[in-house]
C-alpha cells in the first residue's frame, strides 16, 4: 500500500473529509457543464460499437458505483451486465472470449495494479475497455480504449465522498449518452445536494443514536441498494463500527433473525419501484421492533423510528441515490467524530489499495 495519509495532528479531525462532502454540489455542477459533452461524445463512440454485454470491474467505494451502473444498464437500456471476479485473470491466468464486450472499469485512483491488469488483459482479449477514473493521468487510463474523467479534483481524506458522486454521475451520464439521451433531469442535483448538505445539524443529532452501537445494519432494494452498501463501507472504515449492507430480499433469507429491538437499522427508501418493493421489509422489520431510521420521503421517514427526509420530488428514481448518500456520508462522518475518532486518517487504511 502506498499514500500520503494526512497529518492527524495538524488540523482537527474530520477537517479535510468534512471540507470535501462540502464540495460536492460543486463537482457535480462542474461534471454536468464541464464534462457532459466529452462523456456524451464517448457515449456515441461506445454504442456505435454494438457491445453485446458489460462487465463492470472495480474495488471498494468504486465497486458500488459500479452496482449502480449495472442496474442503470439492465433496467434502462436492457443490456445484460456482470460485476468481475479480478482473480480469475489476476490470480488463475483466465482468458475469456470478450469480442463485443464492455469492460468498464471504476478506480477513483487508476492505479491498483488489478484493476490495470485485468482492464489491459480485457483489451487484448477484444473488449470494448472504459476506464472512469478521477486521474486523467492514472496507468488504468493508459491502458484503456476510453477514459472518463469525474472531475472531481483532489481527495486528500481516505474515506471516499466526492468522488463517488462523481463515479455514480458520470456513469448516468454515460448511460444516458448510449441511447441519445442528454443527461437533462441531472440538472437539479448540485441544487437539491447543496439543500441536503445545509442540514447538518439534522445529521448530527441523528448520530447520537449510533454513538455506542456495536453493530448496523443497511438495507434497500433496487437504485438504492448500492447506496446501502456504500454508508455501510464509510460506517465500517471510519466509525469502525461492523455494519452489514443487505438487499432487502436477502434480508428475509436469514439475517432478519438476528434484528431485534436494539438493533439499529438504516432503510434507504428510494421512491419509485425499488422502494415500494422494500416495503414487505419495512413491515417485518417495524413487527421485530427494530430500531428503523429511514432515508427517503418525508412520508416514509414519518413511520419510521426517525431519519431524514430528502427533497426528491421529481427527481427520476435513478438518479436519487446521488442524493441519498449524502446525508449517510455525514452521519459516517458525525458518529465517528462523536466516538473521538479522525474520519480522515481511518487506522491501516490507504488512499491508494494495490491489490493484485
Amino acid at each position: 500500500m502506498s499514500a500520503t495519509t494526512p497529518d492527524r495532528h495538524s488540523e482537527q479531525p474530520g477537517r479535510i473529509m468534512s471540507g470535501e462532502i462540502a464540495e460536492q454540489p460543486a463537482v457535480l455542477r462542474r461534471l454536468l457543464d464541464e464534462g457532459g459533452p466529452k462523456i456524451r461524445e464517448i457515449a456515441e463512440a461506445v454504442a456505435a460499437k454494438k457491445p453485446r454485454f458489460v462487465l463492470l470491474t472495480a474495488r471498494g467505494t468504486s465497486d458500488n458505483a459500479a452496482l449502480y451502473a449495472k442496474y442503470l444498464l439492465e433496467v434502462r437500456l436492457g443490456i445484460p451486465c456482470g460485476l468481475t471476479s479480478m482473480s480469475t485473470t489476476t490470480a488463475y491466468g483466465a482468458q475469456p472470449d470478450l469480442t463485443d464486450v464492455l469492460v468498464i472499469t471504476v478506480s477513483q485512483s487508476g492505479g491498483s495494479p488489478d484493476l490495470v491488469a485485468s482492464t489491459k488483459a480485457a483489451r487484448e482479449a477484444g473488449a470494448i475497455t472504459l476506464a472512469v477514473t478521477n486521474n486523467a493521468d492514472s496507468a488504468l487510463a493508459a491502458v484503456s480504449e476510453f477514459h472518463i474523467d469525474v472531475l472531481a479534483g483532489p481527495e486528500k481524506a481516505l474515506p471516499a465522498t466526492k468522488t463517488y458522486t462523481a463515479e455514480l454521475l458520470a456513469l448516468y451520464l454515460f448511460v444516458e449518452g448510449l441511447h441519445g439521451g442528454d443527461g437533462a433531469d441531472a440538472k437539479a442535483l448540485p441544487e437539491l445536494a447543496r439543500q441536503i448538505l445545509a442540514r447538518g445539524a439534522e445529521v448530527k443529532q441523528l448520530a447520537g443514536r449510533y454513538r455506542f452501537a456495536e453493530r448496523m445494519v443497511l438495507t434497500s432494494r433496487g437504485y438504492g441498494y448500492p447506496t446501502a452498501k456504500e454508508a455501510a463501507l464509510k460506517l465500517m472504515e471510519t466509525s469502525y463500527i461492523p455494519a452489514l449492507s443487505y438487499s432487502g430480499a436477502d434480508l428475509l433469507h436469514g439475517p432478519l433473525a438476528m434484528i431485534d429491538a436494539i438493533s439499529p437499522v438504516i432503510a434507504i427508501v428510494t421512491e419509485g419501484k425499488g422502494g415500494e418493493a422494500l416495503q414487505p421489509v419495512l413491515e417485518r422489520l417495524r413487527g421485530r421492533g427494530a430500531d428503523l431510521v429511514v432515508i427517503g420521503s418525508e412520508a416514509e421517514v414519518a413511520k419510521a423510528s426517525a431519519g431524514f427526509a430528502l427533497p426528491t420530488d421529481g427527481v427520476p428514481e435513478e438518479l436519487q441515490p446521488i442524493l441519498e448518500i449524502l446525508p449517510l456520508q455525514l452521519l459516517a462522518y458525525e458518529v465517528t467524530i462523536a466516538r473521538g475518532q479522525d474520519p480522515d486518517a481511518p487506522r491501516a487504511l490507504a488512499k491508494v489499495t494495490e491489490t493484485r
